[in-house]
């Protein structure tokens, strides 16, 4: 199993930073589009590292275009010599309509267009395939010498896309090559919902399993005291009932009974009832959404649990002690 980390907006310390995570023994580096741009501190990471991959998780892909983003994956790729993972994901609506001013519509079918549009750009720059995309909602036909890079050493970047719903599920695994589960998963959800939505993909796509990259960043609640476990189990609870807020993850909700939840904990998070929200996930919830355990059980259980769905999981366990992280980070690349 691959271990992935992520890495903050704070640019000055990126490179140290980059450098210290892969000598730690980390496969891929993460940005998340939040308060900073996703890209440039992966463009700052790829100087300061040779073999980690290079990851956004996510970029917003409707704030853009495909030829935008084609052009941003094509650079990153190149300069990191084919270490850039292009993750990406819809948002929600009001973050698209109000917070980036761009339209909206049928999430999943615009993403399946959004990806073979950039694949077809792609295919024109790498191997002199004539532009001649046309879809319902992007279209790309003129491409001249002047705007075709040269520096095609090492092809198209690849792409992975964030999903919950069994549609953009479904895309996913037909035209991306990865998928990036969300954290708001149950084990119950993601393999009733997830993976039959991945085989529908992939068999439209005529893809084999093995070609494909199943990314799970869970929830992990440890720590070296029970102080510090009691802390981080009352972060994910806070951190859980956040997203169970968002009405169309009630689904997720739903896998373990607790569907009616749902309306609550959306009717609070718009009164600003932050902590009282947190209260409402309970112990049993809690262990549905999150490996629990003590800091040398934490390995053996997501094997034990994810072993044979998961390809990747990401690092995030504060609260412990270095060393322990570090024996985490070996049993699961060893798995």
């Amino acid at each position: 199993m691959k271990v992935d980390s992520g890495i903050g907006g704070d640019l000055a310390r990126v490179p140290e930073q980059a450098a210290a995570l892969e000598k730690a023994g980390m496969n891929g580096l993460m940005t998340a589009e939040t308060a900073h741009d996703p890209f440039f501190p992966l463009l700052m990471a790829a100087q300061s590292t040779e073999k980690i991959d290079l990851m956004t998780s996510i970029a917003v892909a409707f704030a853009r275009t495909p030829m935008v983003l084609a052009n941003v994956g094509h650079d990153l790729n190149q300069f990191s010599k084919g270490r850039f993972v292009l993750g990406l994901g819809s948002q929600i609506k009001p973050h698209i309509t109000k917070r980036f001013s761009m339209p909206w519509s049928s999430p999943a079918a615009r993403m399946r267009e959004f990806i073979m549009a950039m694949r077809a750009i792609w295919a024109n720059w790498h191997d002199q395939q004539p532009l001649e995309f046309t879809g319902k909602y992007y279209t790309h036909t003129l491409m001249t010498p002047f705007f075709t890079p040269t520096n095609v050493e090492y092809g198209a970047p690849r792409v992975f896309l964030a999903a919950v719903g069994p549609k953009m599920t479904e895309v996913a695994g037909e035209v991306a090559d990865g998928m990036i589960v969300h954290a708001f998963t149950t084990e119950t959800y993601l393999r009733e919902t997830t993976l039959p939505a991945l085989t529908k993909g992939w068999e439209k796509a005529g893809k084999r399993r093995e070609d494909f990259e199943i990314m799970y960043p869970l929830f992990v609640v440890t720590g070296g005291t029970e102080e510090a476990m009691a802390a981080s189990a009352v972060a994910a609870k806070r951190q859980i009932a956040f997203y169970g807020s968002t009405p169309a993850y009630k689904p997720v909700l739903e896998s373990i009974g607790v569907g009616d939840m749902q309306g609550e904990l959306n009717t609070m998070s718009k009164q600003g009832r932050w902590q009282e929200m947190g209260e409402l996930i309970t112990d049993d919830i809690l262990e549905s959404f999150a490996v629990v355990a003590e800091p040398d059980q934490v390995a053996d259980q997501i094997i034990s649990r994810y072993g044979d769905i998961v390809d990747r999981t990401s690092a995030a366990y504060g609260g412990i002690p270095a060393e322990q992280q570090a024996e985490i980070i070996s049993k699961l690349t060893a798995a």
